[in-house]
């Protein structure tokens, strides 16, 4: 802003805040601010454009196979300064903030944003995170977010759920479900025999073991579900789809610069991340409507160049 302020100055009278400026009304306003505001905008976009979610961004390895809402559950952790922050204190010398999210694979928008300190253990957010999947759906997420009392009331929803083992899961083999093929080294059906996880999650599991290609490499992986129906190859491109919640992080953290804070109270950090998640609908939708052809990164740095310029986005 500093940048155009001729721009600025032209257009509204006004002249750009100064860092200390912002950095005492983000520690001061109150966070739920930008929280309605993206939500609103967001909800506000879908509803003129119901098309925007429909046709906008396809993450390149979505099953298309499957014809249920898929969900992907994570989260990501900002680091932030200890000395500053002790509402965010991680470990002694460690400070950082904690943004749970339920992306929805097919539009690459989120459905369920919830930001806290990191102190927290995943699997006790996991039924927050979760509390708006229906009937039907589809809901994938690691490991971290394992709780067999929340698979269970999950099941008992109705909703379809894969994720990873623990390695300290106990479990017995009860029997064959499908015969092993290709990369597929197993796939049975189990109960778990823990004292407490067969009291947690009394119903028999699918669990399904095979040779999955991260980083070019072959990997040994062992999945979990809840659905008997699905071929194993079908649960295996699952989680393998769960990587799209990693390029969403990167592209909120990296591309956006969410790493440079005004301040670093907890109103402060809260306000900065529902900005940029803001930024990143507002970009989104800018790129469907002028049907955009390059990566988002390149869009960021278009409209930042311009920000104050007339600018026909179909044209570019």
């Amino acid at each position: 802003m500093n940048n155009h302020c001729g721009v600025l100055t032209t257009i509204r009278g006004a002249t750009p805040p100064s860092r200390n400026g912002l950095s005492y009304a983000n520690a001061n306003r109150n966070p739920d601010m930008a929280k309605s505001l993206f939500w609103e905008t967001l909800g506000h976009l879908e509803s003129q454009h119901p098309k925007f979610r429909l046709e906008g961004r396809k993450y390149c390895a979505f099953p298309r196979r499957f014809k249920k809402t898929i969900s992907i559950v994570d989260s990501t952790t900002i680091q932030l300064v200890a000395n500053c922050i002790d509402w965010a204190k991680h470990r002694r010398r460690k400070a950082a903030a904690k943004m749970h999210l339920r992306l929805d694979l097919a539009s690459f928008l989120p459905n369920f944003v919830h930001i806290k300190s990191a102190n927290s253990n995943d699997a006790k957010e996991a039924r927050t995170v979760c509390a708006g999947i229906k009937d039907g759906e589809i809901v994938v997420f690691d490991k971290a977010y394992v709780d067999f009392k929340h698979l269970y009331e999950l099941l008992l929803r109705g909703v379809f759920w894969v994720t990873r083992t623990k390695d300290n899961m106990r479990y017995e083999v009860v029997g064959q479900h499908m015969d092993p093929h290709g990369n597929i080294i197993s796939d049975t059906v189990i109960r778990l025999t823990g004292v407490k996880t067969q009291q947690w999650y009394p119903e028999t599991l699918r669990l399904v073991e095979a040779w999955i290609e991260v980083d070019g490499k072959m990997k040994r992986m062992t999945f979990i579900t809840d659905n008997f129906e699905w071929s194993s190859s079908s649960i295996c491109d699952l989680y393998k789809a769960r990587w799209a919640i990693e390029v969403f992080f990167k592209e909120i953290k990296q591309t956006l610069q969410l790493s440079d804070f005004m301040g670093y109270n907890e109103s402060a950090v809260k306000w900065q991340l529902w900005t940029a998640l803001l930024v990143y609908v507002l970009l989104r939708f800018i790129a469907w409507q002028s049907k955009w052809k390059h990566t988002f990164v390149r869009l960021f740095t278009a409209l930042r160049g311009v920000l104050w310029s007339c600018l026909d986005m179909s044209v570019s």
